[in-house]
């Protein structure tokens, strides 16, 4: 369905962002990016996005080679790939609705039709309540539930979810990651960038490491584990002891 081929993207001040990453990604997979920030991880979403193409290497989507889409054509492919932003993107001044019924507004649909998608979406992430409030009036977990309903709107093939835990509490987390493999049940294909090690270490899915823009490893029951550089070397742990 995916299929990413010696994909490398240097940006114009000369940084690496990614270097010969190759993945395949099958229709309904599931599976967790891990790796340090920086890695490139919100590379590769930028990509699916289309908003540059790469320095090397190609990307396909169901056999269509994503920088031969024209920009004529690229609101149609993000249709196809939902994204749960980081830094959320909702619009302060429109309510949970309003965010999730934009999209819908823009591409011509009927207002029967917006009130019965957006209603769904809405009982699919357990906001039905909450449909009237502004992003100010949410709690992190019920943003983070809007952020994702806004990104599914569409009836993507693909999700990524963009960091969907951070800053959010041990058991908001685990509901954020439960709706996230109810609608990968539901056939969607979800994407998870994530630093979150226990919930990775906990679900034994499929995990792809970045480092450095490059791929380290690709794990069917994978783990997030730590860098070389990030643990200890049996010296540095004994002199450690020593100064105690």
């Amino acid at each position: 369905m995916l299929r990413f081929d010696n994909v490398t993207h240097q940006f114009g001040n000369g940084k690496v962002a990614l270097q010969d990453v190759t993945f395949q990604i099958a229709p309904s997979d599931f599976l967790f990016l891990v790796g340090p920030s920086g890695a490139g991880k919100t590379t590769i979403l930028r990509l699916l996005l289309r908003e540059f193409s790469p320095t090397k290497g190609k990307i396909f989507l169901k056999d269509k080679e994503l920088s031969d889409i024209k920009k004529s054509k690229i609101p149609n492919l993000r249709r196809r790939i939902g994204a749960a932003f980081q830094d959320f993107k909702l619009l302060e001044d429109r309510t949970v609705f309003e965010n999730i019924s934009l999209g819908l507004h823009i591409w011509g649909k009927r207002e029967k039709e917006i009130k019965e998608a957006v209603g769904r979406i809405l009982d699919l992430v357990s906001l039905e309540r909450e449909a009237d409030l502004f992003p100010a009036q949410l709690s992190g977990g019920e943003v983070q539930r809007a952020v994702i309903a806004r990104a599914l709107i569409s009836g993507p093939e693909i999700l990524f979810a963009d960091e969907p835990t951070g800053n959010l509490d041990p058991e908001t987390a685990w509901q954020i990651v439960s709706l996230l493999k109810e609608i990968n049940k539901n056939g969607t294909t979800v994407m998870v960038a994530t630093h979150n090690a226990d919930i990775v270490n906990s679900l034994k899915d499929r995990v792809i490491r970045l480092e450095k823009g490059r791929m380290v490893s690709d794990s069917k029951a994978g783990k997030y584990r730590k860098t070389a550089t990030s643990s200890q070397s049996p010296a540095t742990s004994k002199k450690r002891k020593k100064k105690k």
